[in-house]
């Protein structure tokens, strides 16, 4: 019974089983390329149609060329994992054990929420594959990416959950930092410097957090920055409403982390008016004493 062509199903979706080649074949050539394309079309190895047909053209077998085609640059590629299996002395997986393991990586991290693009392309599991770590192995490597992120600190949360970037995130770079740090390197510096300043009930900018850590500040840095901020700028905002004017958060920022000429004149300025004032007021305190006969 000849096998009817059309639409094949593989990892992309619809692929087409090459009707130019279907078309120079009759009979059981026809039959076998079209069940060796299928075959192939759902480990997302379509590209090999032609050399299929040219084996079929070419009297091989179906098992045959089975054979020929894992000795492809684009098999060795698709099955990557195997290969290291090789170097490292393991048994190759057959492909149905393959994509199965595949689907299982795919569906740990599915369902722990983690971000698209983060280990869901048969590219992102040749290493898992090939080093033979289970499925298990990585279900509870996500476990514990997981709980790392319930368990930390609840001001970096916040201010990663800020910028838009969720606990799936979180738990991604977790679970591993290098390959996460690409999209997340950024966001997670910016954030650790906010978290910094929420910690000590100031406000989280985003964009000022993150022009901070492109220009090098630490979180050690804003750890001590916005402790120093946080203790001195009610004082100085104050005294800059005595003489009507502010001394904004940004301001003290840009003093402390930027050494901005304005803020820190400004800064300066205000701390000397408080000192000035504290001694004109400890000046009259004392001659008021001494006018009282406190002092001879």
């Amino acid at each position: 019974m000849a096998v009817t062509a059309g639409p094949i199903k593989g990892p992309g979706g619809p692929i087409s089983s090459g009707p130019s080649y279907e078309s120079q074949l009759t009979g059981a050539n026809r039959d076998a390329y079209v069940a060796i394309q299928r075959l192939f079309a759902t480990y997302g190895l379509d590209s090999l149609a032609s050399k299929i047909f040219d084996y079929v053209k070419n009297g091989y077998s179906g098992d045959t060329i089975t054979i020929l085609l894992q000795d492809t640059p684009e098999y060795k590629k698709r099955f990557a994992g195997n290969e290291v299996r090789k170097q490292k002395g393991l048994p190759v997986l057959s492909p149905a054990e393959y994509l199965s393991t595949e689907a299982s990586y795919k569906q740990i991290m599915a369902s722990a929420g983690l971000p698209i693009g983060f280990y869901d392309q048969p590219s992102d599991f040749n290493q898992w594959i090939g080093k033979n770590v289970s499925p298990s192995e990585i279900q509870s490597r996500v476990d514990l990416a997981t709980q790392a992120t319930i368990l930390s600190n609840p001001s970096y949360r916040q201010a990663l959950n800020q910028m838009g970037i969720g606990d799936s995130e979180l738990t991604a770079y977790f679970l591993n930092p290098d390959r996460a740090l690409p999209a997340l390197q950024k966001a997670a510096a910016t954030a650790a410097i906010g978290a910094e300043a929420l910690s000590k009930g100031l406000t989280f900018d985003k964009d000022y957090a993150e022009l901070l850590a492109t220009s090098g500040v630490s979180q050690s840095d804003a750890k001590q920055g916005y402790a120093q901020i946080a203790n001195s700028q009610p004082q100085i905002n104050d005294i800059a409403k005595m003489y009507g004017d502010t001394f904004s958060q940004r301001e003290a920022e840009q003093a402390t982390f930027q050494s901005q000429a304005d803020s820190l004149q400004k800064q300066k300025r205000l701390v000397s008016s408080e000192q000035g004032q504290f001694e004109g007021r400890a000046g009259a305190a004392a001659g008021g004493f001494a006018s009282a006969g406190g002092a001879r």
